[in-house]
């Protein structure tokens, strides 16, 4: 992670654990994902300010909690079972063989290497499964953002590259096979990432919630401030509610959240990181639905 990355959490992470926790939801995927028993070590990469750590040590698992910004270190809760440890992705602070499973929520984005934080977690990690949360918004339901905060919209198209690229880079550097899965966002999200707001625009006025959302924390006034007064103007008129207020009663919406599974072949045991496969290929799977909020 650049220093500039660190900075933005650095910024936001003063307030962070008021407006973020860990939605229950993707705590059952993680552990249905990773599939190993409880009192297992687990590495989360990212960790932040520990919201998913402390869920996954209070099943039961022992979390090594490896996050790189200074400020969301200061703001963690701490929990028995959760180990805390400074450090990067790429450089990951932990011996070879030292965990049985690695988890990463909505970080790699930040990664300044996905292909050498592949090879870590391999190093670290090399028989246990590794499951990612990410973002391809190419596969979300279109939703109101983009009509209100165009730019930071759009920058979501940089920030996230397809998950086929992303799943490529990351099975050619872990030797591993990987699986992808789709997460639909709850109505009633409690983790309030910049999405959160699909069915309930109003967190999008609250500035201790944009705070703590990294899209609008990198964007400009002149990209947010026109967006919050036509959406407040929207609001108030009724005609949000008009244009989008079925949305309010739908359970669920699949804005792009995938997990990625990664998983060593028996073929790929003890096969360096960016060696040769034998007998292996990557597997994809997953559903995908495409209907449109309209």
């Amino acid at each position: 992670m650049t220093r500039n990355k660190i900075a933005t959490y650095d910024r936001i992470g003063s307030d962070y654990n008021r407006h973020r926790a860990a939605e229950p939801s993707i705590v059952r995927e993680l552990v249905r994902l990773l599939g190993v028993p409880r009192g297992s070590t687990i590495a989360d990469v990212g960790a932040g300010t520990g919201n998913y750590s402390n869920a996954l040590a209070g099943l039961g698992y022992t979390i090594q909690a490896i996050e790189p910004s200074g400020m969301m270190l200061t703001q963690v809760t701490r929990a028995p079972g959760v180990h805390w440890l400074a450090g990067i992705a790429e450089a990951l602070p932990l011996p070879g063989a030292s965990v049985e499973g690695i988890v990463c929520t909505l970080a790699l984005h930040h990664f300044d290497s996905v292909a050498r934080a592949a090879s870590e977690f391999r190093r670290v990690c090399p028989s246990g499964p590794m499951v990612l949360l990410t973002i391809d918004p190419r596969l979300g339901e279109p939703f109101c953002f983009a009509e209100f905060f165009p730019a930071i919209y759009r920058r979501l198209f940089t920030t996230f590259p397809p998950i086929d690229d992303v799943c490529a880079e990351l099975t050619k550097h872990s030797g591993c096979a990987s699986e992808i899965s789709e997460w639909p966002l709850p109505q009633k999200a409690v983790d309030l990432t910049m999405h959160s707001g699909w069915n309930s625009p109003e967190i999008y006025l609250d500035q201790g919630h944009r705070q703590n959302m990294s899209g609008f924390a990198l964007a400009s006034n002149d990209e947010v401030e026109p967006g919050l007064m036509a959406l407040e103007a929207a609001l108030g008129s009724g005609a949000w509610d008009r244009d989008y207020g079925h949305l309010r009663l739908r359970e669920e919406a699949d804005l792009g959240f995938r997990f990625i599974r990664l998983v060593p072949t028996e073929a790929q045991q003890g096969v360096p990181p960016d060696g040769p496969v034998s007998g292996a290929s990557p597997l994809r799977q997953g559903r995908r639905r495409t209907c449109a909020l309209v």
